[in-house]
């Protein structure tokens, strides 16, 4: 029997030395002239490509819960983006589970004081989606982000952005009720009523 060792996609060999930056239309180049595949699981933050967790299973039956009712309740002048890439300057773009954004803007206007609402879903990326995540998108002016945990159904609000990081942060149980701020109170929701199948 042979084993093969393990090699990470990532490389901690070049620690200290310069590294060259891209900008997110480098990146879309690279997918374009097949160097990337298009459903390749990273971010650009800073320029720098970041490969993001894999999604578990209990992080796509919350996704796919919340999308049907949404989509099922969202009024005519919003619309909702799952999973697209969110590009926030020249050098960084992420991939939330959902943007939520008005109609009238449209999708190529969206950028991060004019998202309504922006949702990450965590299941092993809890943690980094509160911290270094949550610190960008308030970086880049998002107003209201919800970052809500697929194993224990609690969610964590984030509101009032600033450069240093959300000046408002509430954290929610599953039976509490979520309103958003900014988006329509279509979108409020509890997370133990939300049909997980």
């Amino acid at each position: 029997m042979t084993v093969h060792a393990f090699h990470p996609r990532t490389t901690r060999a070049a620690e200290g030395l310069p590294r060259r930056r891209f900008t997110v239309a480098e990146v879309e180049a690279m997918v374009a002239a097949g160097i990337m595949e298009e459903d390749e699981r990273v971010e650009l933050i800073g320029g720098e490509l970041v490969p993001m967790s894999p999604k578990g299973n209990r992080h796509e039956v919350v996704k796919v819960a919340m999308l049907r009712r949404w989509y099922r309740l969202a009024p005519d002048d919003v619309d909702l983006a799952p999973e697209t890439t969110f590009r926030l300057s020249e050098d960084t773009y992420l991939e939330p589970d959902v943007v939520v954004y008005s109609r009238a803007a449209g999708l190529k206007a969206l950028a991060g004081d004019t998202a309504l609402l922006v949702v990450e879903i965590a299941d092993t990326s809890f943690s980094y989606d509160v911290g270094r995540k949550a610190k960008l998108y308030a970086g880049f002016g998002v107003r209201e982000l919800w970052v809500i945990d697929a194993v224990k159904l609690t969610a964590r609000v984030f509101r009032s952005p600033s450069p240093e990081g959300y000046r408002e942060t509430q954290d929610f149980a599953a039976s509490e009720r979520l309103v958003p701020a900014v988006a329509p109170v279509a979108f409020a929701l509890r997370l133990d009523e939300l049909e997980l199948a």
